[in-house]
C-alpha cells in the first residue's frame, strides 16, 4: 500500500536524510585508507595506502617542515621552491617552506624569516586507519639558547575525496617569559601550488567562511578558509579551518592571492589596524593552537567544505 506523506512532514524527512547523508559522507570513509608512517633520513615518511602523501622534515633551511604534499588528484598541492626547483615557478619569499610553522616576533627574533627552530625528538610515528606524528622542538636565539618549546600533533587521514592532516601544537615558555608580537608574519603557513594561485588568473579562488572571496579574505577573522584551483588540469583545493577550542579562534588569515595561506592569531593590530595582538606567556604557561588542512577535489562548493568543517568542530581534540 502506498502513503502520501503531507508536504511539511516530507520536508522535514528529507532535511533530516540530508543531515545524515553528510554525516555518513565525511565519517564513513575516514578508515577506509591505511596510513603508514616510518621514519626515514630527513623526517618521517607518510604514505596512504602505499603512496606517498608527505614527509615530515626535521629541518630545512632552520624549521621543521612537510614536504611535498600528494593532494587526491595524486599532484603536489603546495610549491616546491625552495626545496626544489621547477620550470614555470615563481621563486619568491624563500622562507614559504611548503607547510612551516614559526611567527615573525617572538621576543623579538624573527621564526617566520631567519631563526632556528629546533627538532628534539620524536615522540610518537604511528601507522594505522589513522596515521600520527608526535615531535617535540625548541625554539632557539641567536646564540643557539632555547627560549621556549613546543609539542606538535600531527595527524593523517583519507576520504575518497580528500586528504587531511590535522596540526596540534601547544607552545611553552619553559625557558623564560615568551613575548609574540603583533606582526602579520605568521603564524601556521602553506604556499599553494603555483598554478591555484589567484594571481596566476587560471581559475584559482580564495573563499572563507563569511563568503568573502580573494583579496577581501585577507586580514580577516573566520574558521575557515578555502584556497582552490587548477594542478595538471584538475581543480583541487586546500581548506584550512580553525578549531574552536584553538588559541583566539577565530584566527586572522594572512592569505594572499600570490599563494600564501596562513593563519595568524597575534596579528590584530597588522590586519585590522585597531587593538594590539600581542601576547605574553609567562615562565611555565602554555598556548594551544589547532587547525586542520582539508585537501579535497573541486571547489568549495563541490566538496562541501561548510560540512567539512561541522564535522571537524564536533571532534574532540588531544
Amino acid at each position: 500500500m502506498f502513503f502520501k506523506l503531507p508536504k511539511a512532514t516530507l520536508s522535514r524527512t528529507m532535511a533530516i536524510v540530508g543531515v545524515f547523508c553528510v554525516y555518513i559522507w565525511i565519517n564513513s570513509s575516514f578508515s577506509q585508507a591505511q596510513i603508514t608512517v616510518a621514519e626515514s633520513e630527513r623526517g618521517a615518511v607518510v604514505k596512504i595506502n602505499g603512496e606517498l602523501f608527505t614527509e615530515y622534515w626535521r629541518d630545512f633551511n632552520g624549521t621543521p617542515i612537510l614536504w611535498p604534499i600528494i593532494g587526491p588528484t595524486g599532484k603536489p598541492v603546495t610549491r616546491h621552491y625552495p626545496m626544489a626547483r621547477v620550470p614555470g615557478e615563481r621563486e619568491d619569499h624563500p622562507h614559504h617552506r611548503s607547510l612551516w610553522f614559526g611567527h615573525g616576533d617572538v621576543n623579538g627574533l624573527s621564526y617566520w624569516h631567519r631563526e632556528r627552530i629546533q627538532h628534539v625528538a620524536f615522540e610518537t610515528l604511528e601507522s594505522g586507519p589513522v596515521g600520527k606524528i608526535i615531535t617535540r622542538n625548541h625554539w632557539l636565539d641567536t646564540e643557539g639558547k632555547p627560549i621556549c618549546a613546543d609539542c606538535r600533533i600531527l595527524r593523517f587521514g583519507a576520504t575518497p575525496e580528500a586528504r587531511w592532516i590535522d596540526f596540534i601544537i601547544t607552545i611553552t615558555a619553559s625557558f623564560g617569559p615568551v613575548r609574540f608580537g603583533d606582526t602579520k608574519e605568521g603564524t601556521f603557513a602553506l604556499r599553494v601550488a603555483e598554478t591555484m594561485k589567484v594571481d596566476a588568473k587560471l581559475g584559482g579562488r580564495i573563499v572563507n567562511s563569511d563568503g568573502l572571496t580573494d583579496e577581501a579574505a585577507w586580514g580577516k577573522r573566520a574558521s575557515w578558509v578555502d584556497y582552490y584551483g587548477p594542478v595538471d588540469g584538475e581543480i583541487v583545493g586546500i581548506a584550512f579551518m580553525n578549531h574552536p577550542s584553538s588559541f583566539r579562534y577565530p584566527t586572522f588569515w594572512h592569505v594572499r592571492t600570490y599563494g600564501l595561506f596562513a593563519a595568524n592569531p597575534f596579528g590584530q593590530r597588522s590586519f585590522s589596524g585597531e587593538g594590539d595582538g600581542t601576547f605574553e606567556l609567562a615562565e611555565g604557561q602554555s598556548i594551544r593552537l589547532a587547525y586542520r588542512i582539508w585537501i579535497h577535489k573541486g571547489d568549495t562548493e563541490t566538496a562541501r567544505i561548510a560540512e567539512a568543517y561541522a564535522q571537524y568542530v564536533k571532534e574532540t581534540l588531544e
